[in-house]
């Protein structure tokens, strides 16, 4: 059972997709496991084949189980099998658990995807409710609208009895510990500083002019590919800190916050962003956030990050302060541009300009590194043309 957040302490398994037997290969798809994030899918990291299952749907089971042993396909017989897991957050040895199995297995499920109409997926959406956990009564066990509404209305039935509020609660509780574990753990500093966004502004309109409507950019994407180029000059800003000292990341991966339309966040990451075009970057961001709010993630999306964005500008925040997400060491939000006056070639215009903040645990760096951090975004955005 990999580590999908900072305070998660179980999953349940909910489907195998794989059966024993099948060949493997490092990225497939094996597993669904609900979490406090919804449900999430398991990588396999490993090539081979599918030795033996574990652990069957519907039993939950602490961080660190054996869910499943692999084979290597080039070993005849293997005298230990590898686990399929996802990488843990601490590169310490989990030590395994005693697992004693549920009163009844489920019996193994069809392998593939969960089958359900492109109407009851959008009704999902709405209602924050997930389709791993929903009985499909349509064709071949396929969810329909109907089969949502009454899973949404026993949910909510369940969650009144409780005391608790129907959207997400889970996920708001497993945030607040995180955060609040955070702010007493992390020694946060504070950063902000103003930059101009004329050249990224006018830059972006031309861009957007060659393209078709469908492949047009964001703003958010020469954003991405500044904090991701700014990040090779500090390095000291990407990574985790983790059993009392600073691991560098293997990669620049890239959370980016996305709020969930049912209530709730999670940031899950754009891999090696450094090394990608702004193109590229801007359809991973929106494919992350479409399937972010259809519950269909990666597990490695939201264990591999190295630091983490949020952008609060669309909903006319000026400066964001977040708080930085464990074991990462850094934080950066931006916020709204908004018009200010600005002086340029000693004469004072009126120009466009974003706040750019900086969260950073104190551990790992100091505020002159964070200040030059923040100097070479601003560098790297005057000349847009360049990323």
């Amino acid at each position: 059972m990999p580590s999908l957040g900072a305070d998660m302490e179980a999953g349940t398994l909910v489907q195998w997709l794989k059966r024993p037997g099948d060949a493997l290969k490092r990225g497939d798809i094996i597993a669904v496991v609900d979490t406090q994030k919804g449900a999430i899918e398991i990588e396999v990291f490993e090539d081979g084949v599918l030795e033996k299952v574990v652990i069957q749907p519907g039993e939950k089971v602490p961080v660190g189980t054996v869910l499943a042993l692999i084979r290597d396909s080039e070993i005849a017989a293997a005298p230990a099998p590898a686990v399929a897991r996802a990488p843990a957050v601490s590169p310490a040895v989990v030590p395994v658990p005693t697992v004693v199995p549920g009163p009844a297995a489920t019996p193994f499920p069809a392998a593939g995807r969960l089958r359900a109409s492109p109407a009851a997926r959008k009704r999902a959406e709405g209602l924050g409710v997930d389709l791993a956990r929903v009985t499909g009564t349509g064709p071949e066990g396929a969810i329909t609208s109907a089969d949502v509404e009454r899973a949404a209305k026993s949910v909510t039935a369940t969650l009144r009895e409780a005391g608790a509020p129907p959207a997400r609660a889970g996920m708001r509780t497993a945030i607040a510990a995180a955060m609040s574990r955070a702010k007493r753990e992390i020694p946060h500093y504070y950063l902000a500083t103003s930059i101009d966004m004329f050249a990224a502004q006018r830059w972006l309109r031309a861009e957007n002019e060659k393209r078709p409507v469908a492949d047009r950019l964001l703003m958010i994407a020469p954003l991405l590919k500044a904090v991701a180029t700014a990040l090779r000059e500090l390095p000291e800003l990407n990574g985790h800190w983790i059993d009392g000292a600073f691991h560098p990341g293997a990669g620049v991966h890239i959370g980016c916050a996305i709020a969930l339309r049912g209530g709730g966040l999670v940031a899950p990451a754009v891999h090696d962003a450094d090394r990608k075009d702004v193109s590229t970057l801007m359809r991973e961001v929106s494919d992350l956030v479409a399937r972010a709010r259809a519950g269909s993630l990666r597990s490695s999306e939201l264990t591999d990050a190295t630091i983490t964005i949020t952008n609060l500008g669309d909903q006319g925040v000026d400066a964001g302060f977040g708080i930085i997400y464990p074991p990462q060491v850094a934080l950066v939000g931006f916020g709204r541009v908004q018009e200010r006056p600005w002086v340029v070639a000693g004469t004072i215009e009126v120009r466009p300009v974003m706040t750019v903040t900086l969260s950073a645990d104190h551990r790992a760096s100091d505020g002159h590194r964070g200040g030059i951090f923040l100097s070479a975004i601003d560098r790297l955005l005057q000349k847009p043309e360049e990323l």
